[in-house]
């Protein structure tokens, strides 16, 4: 999974993952991609920063413990994400999610199906799906994701 930077073109920015880059380029060329604040489909990626991990050499140093708290401070650039700042992205990608597209249960398959052939309109749809169901959709060409779906509030 590859996370892109992506700007509207009414200059709206905001982030979506992909498999892989080839997997986006279709996505925009089809304009299967909204921006979740307008909803324009006229998309590009933008510029970002790229994120640099460690060489395998490289020992990572013991960190000191910290409190997790929602306030918590992003991780310096290069360090990888806390997991409550994981946490908190994940519940963000689920609120978009849960905002921005329809979700069809356990038809998932079907319908990711009836969009890829045009049969149905052509949207963002969230669902259940077997791990066979969705290793099938992507031997037919069709794009999908698993999201690791957390709860919507730490509460």
């Amino acid at each position: 999974m590859i996370l892109f930077k992506l700007r509207c073109a009414a200059a709206h920015e905001f982030e979506a993952w992909f498999r892989d880059n080839a997997a986006c380029e279709r996505q925009q060329a089809r304009h299967q991609i909204a921006c979740p604040v307008c909803g324009n489909t006229k998309v590009e990626k933008a510029p970002m920063a790229p994120r640099l991990g460690r060489s395998r050499g490289e020992r990572a140093e013991p960190a000191a413990p910290q409190a997790e708290t929602p306030a918590a401070a992003p991780a310096p650039s290069g360090a990888p994400p806390s997991p409550a700042e994981l946490r908190r992205a994940l519940q963000e990608l689920r609120k978009q999610v849960e905002t921005h597209c329809d979700y069809v249960g356990p038809q998932f398959a079907d319908e990711a199906r009836r969009i890829h052939r045009g049969e149905a309109p052509s949207r963002g749809i969230y669902g259940e799906a077997t791990k066979a169901e969705s290793e099938k959709l992507a031997d037919e060409g069709i794009e999908v994701a698993s999201i690791p779906w957390v709860p919507p509030t730490d509460a």
